[in-house]
């Protein structure tokens, strides 16, 4: 991960390079030694953080410091300002605050102090911008949920998120991968009483299990190796809000017990610490196992399911409510072609009739991808056969029976949608050189010339 940029607008030159030297093992800084200076530090690097004095040069007043604070709030809304300063007047440290800065402080300062402050600062911002990034990917997909409601089984899922929403029942959603889990988990979220409040996702399958405890519930400097400072854990950055929990059930018993722990006490300690961290969190867990048959198992405590199994969400696979995906496939088409700046695509009745006939073992989040991979490789203003990729034909039906197949396809359409996609894959591979198309097919080029007069290729 790219280290965060701090630039460092600081008139005293030996300061500067001493702060400079203390922060640049964990930052990029960049430094500057006036206010016009600092503007274009400012303006150039885009930073994350900006430490700076108010009494610069030019003139060495504190008006100088106030204008580049506006600055900074006026034209780099996302960025933290601190300010140092030798400055005791009240007023002006009011004054800074209310401009916009994060915190003052009084030279001398120490240094540990401050860079404790820069460090806890950065989290709080990642947060944010992950949580405004939510929001705005939340709001979209509530616009499309009205939509999409039009299969009896979202509707019932529509139901269940209203009356959980503002309840502090733990909840457990259920579905296979790919189906939207996270997306209801943040619809419980923002839609309640905690919305303004953090929304934490952690992805429990992805964690290495050594990794899990400090993950969740944070460590203090020197609990294990490697561990050169103290790190709050998903836990304490959610406290208020949300933490979301995906794949609960790959976590280890240690860990469930700890979770378990937290959830009956409302408070944990860091790996490593001794200090009891209060947690005002709201839990939701989401899984594609079967849980129960976990506990009997052993694999997973029983005590820790009740727990959180209170208010469950059972989320239906996409091939069982099929009316869903044409407007699915129609939303994605028109979100991934105004995000390529692509004229709007339809899609042919033909296509439509074997992306219904396929499975979707991946969900959502497989139909997802393929339209976004349909939208950059048609060239027209449609998406049709031609544009399916090849394992859509290689077994057609994909499980259908032969009454749906053949309300599908006749003989005759299936053999013609199979040549075209056979002469479309040959021409991709020769560059669309016909001549070298007809090699590969091992037919003569009168015949190449045909065919592709024939699907108007």
């Amino acid at each position: 991960m790219q280290a965060k940029k701090i630039v460092i607008v600081e008139d005293d030159r030996l300061l500067r390079q001493q702060i400079s030297l203390a922060l640049s093992k964990e930052y990029q800084i960049v430094e500057a030694g006036d206010r016009v200076e600092g503007e274009t530090a400012i303006k150039q690097e885009n930073p994350d953080l900006v430490l700076m004095d108010l009494n610069l040069p030019p003139t060495g007043k504190t008006q100088e410091g106030m204008k580049l604070l506006e600055q900074v709030k006026r034209n780099a809304q996302d960025t933290i300002a601190i300010v140092i300063s030798g400055n005791t007047d009240m007023k002006i440290v009011w004054k800074a605050i209310e401009a916009g800065a994060y915190d003052f402080f009084k030279k001398p300062f120490d240094l540990n102090e401050l860079k404790l402050i820069i460090r806890r600062s950065l989290q709080k911002q990642e947060v944010e911008n992950e949580n405004r990034q939510l929001r705005q990917a939340l709001q979209t997909e509530q616009s499309f949920s009205e939509i999409v409601a039009q299969s009896p089984l979202m509707e019932k899922i529509f139901d269940s998120i209203k009356r959980v929403t503002n309840s502090p029942t733990t909840v457990i959603i259920r579905g296979e991968s790919g189906t939207g889990k996270e997306l209801i988990a943040r619809a419980i979220h923002f839609r309640g009483k905690r919305k303004e409040m953090p929304f934490i996702s952690v992805n429990c399958a992805a964690l290495p299990e050594s990794l899990v405890e400090s993950e969740l519930f944070g460590h203090e400097r020197g609990a294990f190796t490697g561990a050169t400072t103290a790190r709050a854990g998903r836990f304490e950055l959610a406290n208020g809000g949300t933490l979301f929990l995906d794949e609960i059930g790959s976590i280890g018993l240690s860990i469930q017990a700890k979770l378990l722990r937290v959830l009956e006490e409302r408070s944990f300690e860091r790996v490593g610490g001794s200090k009891k961290i209060h947690a005002d969190v709201r839990l939701i867990t989401a899984t594609n196992e079967d849980l129960e048959q976990k506990v009997k198992s052993g694999e997973f405590r029983e005590d820790l399911y009740y727990r959180i199994n209170v208010f469950s969400i059972d989320v239906a696979p996409l091939r069982e409510r099929k009316e869903d995906i044409p407007l699915l496939l129609n939303h994605f088409v028109k979100v991934y072609c105004a995000e390529n700046h692509i004229p709007p695509k339809e899609i042919t009745p033909a296509a439509l009739k074997v992306l219904m006939a396929h499975q979707w073992k991946g969900n959502v989040r497989e139909l997802e991808n393929l339209v976004q991979t349909l939208v950059l490789m048609s060239d027209e203003n449609t998406i049709d056969l031609a544009h399916l990729p090849t394992y859509m034909f290689a077994n057609p039906f994909d499980g259908t029976s032969s009454t749906e197949a053949t309300a599908i396809f006749s003989m005759d359409e299936a053999v013609e949608k199979f040549e075209r996609q056979l002469i479309l894959s040959a021409l991709a591979r020769s560059e669309g050189v016909k001549a070298r198309a007809a090699e590969l097919l091992k037919i003569d080029k009168n015949r190449m010339k045909y065919l592709c007069r024939k699907y108007g290729i």
